[in-house]
């Protein structure tokens, strides 16, 4: 990497492009399969760069709106980097692991072009989504559990939202155990709204039972902070007292985080 720099009164640190990057981009016949693919794939220690899960649903959205041709299953995409032998070998190793948990299509992206075309369905997944909904309201969860337990916390989440009757398609950073749904609900029906909020309290407690956290990377603000008081129980305490040192007048986003 290149050493850090002042611009305009911020570090910024530059790394150096990897010699070689390849992504994969791998279809499974459930999510829990692609998910336990993923657990099988850091348990081996395979250095990946990026992993992100599509459920099925997920995927049709993007077919449509995307004009492509994926199978429409639950997809993984993988990324590699380091030395040409380095990355062949890993996507080599990855491609095993996928067809042991029922990988039915496997696509390999080498240049920069084929890489980009590989990533679109995950770049695109917020509008494809929307779009399955005109006029919706799209509602994004953001919890995140250990890897270990993330077949187990998907499969629940798929069951609870067929029992609701919502439409909450699943994509996630799911190399962190981070997934999201995306909630599409009419804002003008009270009863699906509600339906909404109880599922994502559901899900946030399913998520601390697992032993894992109410927000993977959105941040608790002003809805979850019942759910962080949940999670980090007698810890609040030290937050508080923190919070009160550093600002005593609460002036610094107040309201925010700590339970009042």
């Amino acid at each position: 990497g290149w050493g850090p720099f002042v611009l305009l009164g911020k570090t910024l640190r530059l790394q150096a492009i990897p010699e070689a990057v390849q992504a994969l981009r791998c279809s499974f016949p459930t999510t829990a399969s692609a998910c336990e693919a993923v657990i099988a794939a850091l348990q081996c220690a395979l250095p990946l760069a990026r992993m992100e899960l599509l459920d099925a649903m997920t995927v049709r959205a993007v077919n449509a709106y995307s004009k492509l041709n994926l199978p429409e299953m639950p997809l993984l995409l993988v990324e590699m980097h380091g030395s040409p032998t380095g990355v062949a070998e890993n996507a080599q190793a990855f491609c095993e692991i996928a067809r042991q948990f029922g990988a039915t299509v496997i696509d390999e992206a080498r240049t920069p072009e084929e890489r980009t075309k590989l990533w679109q369905a995950r770049h695109d997944v917020f509008w494809a989504v929307c779009a399955m909904r005109p006029g919706a309201k799209g509602i994004s969860t953001d919890v995140c559990v250990p890897v270990s337990r993330l077949a187990e916390c998907i499969a629940a989440a798929e069951s609870k939202v067929a029992e609701t009757g919502l439409i909450a398609p699943i994509a996630g950073h799911v190399g962190d155990g981070n997934f999201h749904h995306l909630i599409l609900v009419d804002s003008e029906d009270q009863a699906e709204r509600a339906a909404a909020s109880d599922y994502i309290g559901w899900l946030n407690d399913l998520a601390i039972s697992l032993g894992g956290t109410c927000s993977g990377e959105h941040g608790i603000g002003q809805g979850k902070r019942r759910y962080l008081a949940r999670e980090a129980g007698e810890a609040l305490r030290f937050m508080a007292a923190i919070k009160r040192a550093v600002d005593p007048l609460g002036i610094m986003n107040p309201g925010k985080v700590l339970p009042e």
